[in-house]
């Protein structure tokens, strides 16, 4: 249970810092059949958990990358920046890849890091109800126990023999 407090409570305060909201109602944006379906139930809220971390990271940032060159991909328009230093286009394009890639990036490690919050609060709600399943049945034992007669009993009482079949 710690472990998810501790988990949702850092991705909360770490997201809320960056102060990412997501495109408002009727924006244009979300016009595109890649991104609004996927972000509608978000539109004009700040990204303050995993799955809407997650859900910007891969239907908005992912979708914008893809429309630039070469797919977005930072390291072809890093590598033809760098073959033709000169254009200034390329330049800010390798820049603005660089910048989303690791945006991107960032958004989908907390979505992970709520990922495992969510998994240990799953686990502390098993191992908790599996501890009260355990201990009503250490009570039906205590219980039976005290019920129980002597004859039928399995182990014999201290300073009893054993009946020889």
């Amino acid at each position: 249970m710690w472990g998810y407090a501790f988990a949702s409570s850092n991705v909360h305060d770490q997201l809320a810092q960056q102060q990412i909201i997501f495109p408002a109602k009727g924006s244009p944006e979300l016009a595109d059949p890649r991104i609004g379906p996927y972000l509608d139930q978000y539109a004009g809220q700040q990204v303050l958990d995993g799955p809407q971390a997650q859900a910007y990271a891969d239907h908005l940032i992912a979708v914008d990358l893809s429309n630039m060159p070469f797919g977005g991909v930072y390291s072809k328009l890093s590598a033809a920046s760098r073959a033709d230093p000169g254009n200034a286009r390329l330049q800010s394009l390798a820049q603005t890849s660089f910048e989303g890639t690791t945006l991107r990036g960032l958004l989908l490690e907390a979505y992970g890091f709520w990922t495992f919050g969510e998994i240990a609060l799953w686990a502390g709600v098993a191992a908790f109800s599996l501890a009260g399943v355990l201990g009503v049945l250490v009570g039906v034992g205590y219980w039976r126990s005290w019920r129980a007669r002597p004859e039928s009993e399995v182990l014999p009482v201290a300073g009893e023999s054993l009946p020889v079949p």
